[in-house]
């Protein structure tokens, strides 16, 4: 059994390869490395072949922070042969004078998966980057059963706001509409004191994700758009943007990966329509799943993100917990790291 590594240029080979694993999300998506890119960070596409045979993909993105500079791998698809990668991520994290290697997989929270990495020196990372705990919706079903299946109070809402004539969602696969969600969004920071994303990070988010337009179809209510990878979804009461959230759709799946709301109007549930008529949209592009991203544990009260995930939950579904992130020692700089992202991690009240 022979083994090799090599890169992948070709983005036909790394989105088809991507089909055959079950378990994944948008960000070992080539657009996601293109966003990488965008971003100014140094990225590998790299496949992992057996007797010739392509077995494994890994996106691989260099990090350079105050805290320090390491390799990332976000959300590994699978564990297979690990044991060749990380002798690669070594020499390369040598190469690149990275501290440590950073990975976030996408394998189930189990003993087996678990051993698979401390059997190779990993530890449990201080922080996470990207969701360990996600909440899912299989959106097959017709539109009245996914409705049955919401919680009472949920399903509720929604009806009620389509009744209100001075609700309305509007699609858009428009740049300068990434503007007007960003102040929402600005806003939604302030009440819920997260780290929020910048302008920019929004911005080539949507344009890495926006040019593959096949098929083409028109959006609703936009009639110079076409669909994208990407869209926003804007929720108005009375002309007022009180809602926001940036969908992406990928593989099948769809990914509620920003949201946005305003505390100006509490007691009308435009949020509600909103992330449903995103669920509708994704049933019309032939998504089988709706991610809604990262959830806390329901017993986390005081988490910041506790009403959060009690919205999202009302919708149906079912959680998924992956391995936490792991990290790589590979210099004495990494505890550095280790120290500030606890700190940080305790004084955001993770």
């Amino acid at each position: 059994m022979t083994f090799e590594i090599k890169e992948i240029e070709n983005k036909e080979i790394w989105e088809n390869s991507l089909l055959e694993f079950d378990e994944k999300t948008f960000l070992q998506s080539w657009n996601w490395g293109e966003f990488q890119k965008m971003m100014g960070n140094k990225i590998w596409r790299l496949g992992i072949f057996e007797n010739s045979k392509l077995v494994n993909l890994i996106l691989i993105i260099k990090i350079t922070a105050k805290r320090g500079t390491f390799l990332f791998i976000p959300h590994l698809v699978s564990g297979k042969y690990l044991q060749v990668l990380v002798n690669y991520l070594k020499a390369l994290s040598r190469e690149e004078k990275a501290d440590f290697i950073r990975i976030s997989p996408v394998l189930k929270r189990n003993e087996e998966n678990i051993k698979i990495f401390k059997e190779l020196g990993f530890r449990d990372a201080p922080i996470h980057m990207h969701p360990e705990l996600t909440w899912e919706l299989d959106i097959k079903k017709p539109e009245e059963e996914l409705l049955m299946q919401m919680r009472k109070t949920t399903r509720y809402l929604i009806r009620q706001a389509q009744k209100n004539s001075d609700i309305r969602i509007e699609q858009s696969l428009k740049l300068r509409d990434i503007e007007k969600f960003n102040q929402l969004y600005q806003e939604t920071v302030d009440h819920h004191h997260f780290v929020p994303f910048s302008l920019e990070y929004l911005k080539n988010e949507f344009l890495s994700f926006s040019p593959d337009n096949q098929p083409i179809r028109q959006v609703q209510g936009c009639p110079e758009c076409t669909e994208g990878q990407i869209s926003i979804f804007l929720g108005k009461y009375k002309n007022d943007l009180v809602s926001g959230g940036i969908f992406i759709f990928w593989q099948n799946i769809a990914f509620y990966h920003h949201g946005a709301s305003s505390l100006k109007y509490p007691k009308i549930p435009v949020s509600y329509l909103l992330l449903w008529e995103a669920i509708k949209e994704a049933k019309n592009r032939g998504c089988q799943k709706f991610n809604f991203w990262g959830i806390a544990e329901e017993n986390q009260r005081n988490h910041p993100w506790h009403g959060l995930t009690l919205f999202k939950m009302g919708f149906g579904g079912y959680k998924k917990e992956y391995v936490k992130t792991q990290d790589l020692p590979i210099s004495k700089k990494y505890w550095l790291t280790y120290i500030f992202e606890k700190l940080r991690k305790t004084k955001r009240g993770l």
